[in-house]
């Protein structure tokens, strides 16, 4: 945000009037959203909804963290995108700085383009006022959470599939945090995708939304405003639920209650091991899964060339080649960068 008071306040009487004839923000509001800064791990479909609306806004500075570059199936909901960045193969944290600086030249947009991992993360959000999950799979999400405890930094969930969605805000100290509502991450491929059960543009746009309007409340002083809800929406069959929150938090609970931050330690969650020779990565987890190749195998054959037995599963996609064991480590051929590795496995297995 810029210095010059004469700009601030032509912000303030022009761009932002809407928003600062809002009460619940007024000028006040509007003020310390200018100053603040938020931090976006993942920028798909829900991080590049929740960027559009947050920089119109007038966030101070955002922060964009994302691995993955922009395919043609995003375009469908992914809004920051275009053909030309396709064609362009461009990171999609770039090209979404690169649209975000086009929509609003006031606001400092900050992209960085590597994976979200427990060496990485602190980095990345030092000095966030908010963090923002628009990412795709638990293990990083656990990661958020662990570093959004340890560091006092409130974090809005959000995740969609289908037409389903939910989103739930999470404060260190004052709500229960996703471990307490989700104790461990589900088992490897128990859980639908994007590219195996679709995705519809609506249901991103709304939870998006949420997200974005929940960081507005944190970061413009109206945090009494702020529900302890866990919200779900099924935009396709017209349902919407609100589950109270406040007596859900776990003094129990390994990470707000115990402090025991297994997946910023790495104690938990996956690794990866280039395999020497063969442009293929092997991904691990250090607890242990039992998974049903047969149900992971009968998603996938919609999408791809599928074989199993009951050791492995083969699956041949357009964009790599995934051999998956029944405890969840998985060799994905067709790159031997582990960041392209974990976006292909938790586009495919989840």
């Amino acid at each position: 945000m810029t210095d010059n008071p004469d700009i601030i306040h032509h912000l303030l009487d022009t761009r932002y009037s809407r928003q600062v004839r809002f009460e619940p923000i007024g000028e006040a509001g509007q003020t310390k959203i200018m100053n603040a800064r938020m931090v976006l791990i993942g920028c798909g479909g829900l991080g590049t909804c929740i960027a559009d609306m947050l920089v119109r806004a007038g966030i101070g500075t955002l922060v964009i963290a994302d691995r993955d570059f922009v395919d043609e199936s995003n375009l469908q909901r992914q809004i920051l995108f275009d053909t030309d960045d396709v064609a362009r193969n461009m990171p999609k944290a770039e090209a979404a700085r690169k649209k975000l600086k086009r929509i609003n030249p006031h606001v400092q947009v900050e992209a960085i383009v590597r994976d979200v991992d427990a060496i990485s993360i602190g980095d990345i959000v030092n000095g966030a006022d908010v963090i923002l999950d628009g990412t795709d799979n638990f293990e990083t999400r656990f990661l958020i959470n662990d570093v959004s405890i340890a560091n006092s930094i409130p974090w809005v969930y959000g995740a969609v599939v289908g037409s389903y969605g939910l989103s739930k805000t999470i404060v260190p100290g004052k709500t229960a945090c996703l471990r307490c509502l989700f104790d461990h991450a589900p088992s490897p491929g128990t859980t639908d995708t994007c590219d195996t059960a679709g995705i519809i543009a609506p249901i991103v746009h709304m939870i998006a939304s949420v997200q974005a309007c929940q960081a507005l409340k944190l970061i413009s002083g109206c945090y009494d405003d702020t529900e302890d809800t866990l919200v779900i929406f099924d935009v396709w069959k017209g349902e919407y639920r609100g589950v109270d929150m406040r007596h859900a938090r776990n003094q129990s609970c390994p990470a707000c209650g115990k402090k025991q931050f297994e997946y910023l330690n790495a104690e938990r969650g996956s690794f990866v091991t280039t395999l020497c020779g063969r442009n293929a990565v092997q991904l691990s987890w250090k607890e242990s899964h039992t998974i049903n190749l047969e149900e992971i195998a009968a998603a996938l054959s919609g999408v791809g060339d599928v074989s199993c037995n009951r050791f492995l599963l083969k699956f041949i996609a357009p964009d790599a080649t995934i051999t998956l064991f029944a405890d969840g480590r998985a060799i994905i051929e067709g790159t031997d960068d582990p960041g392209v590795a974990r976006v292909l496995y938790s586009k495919y297995i989840g």
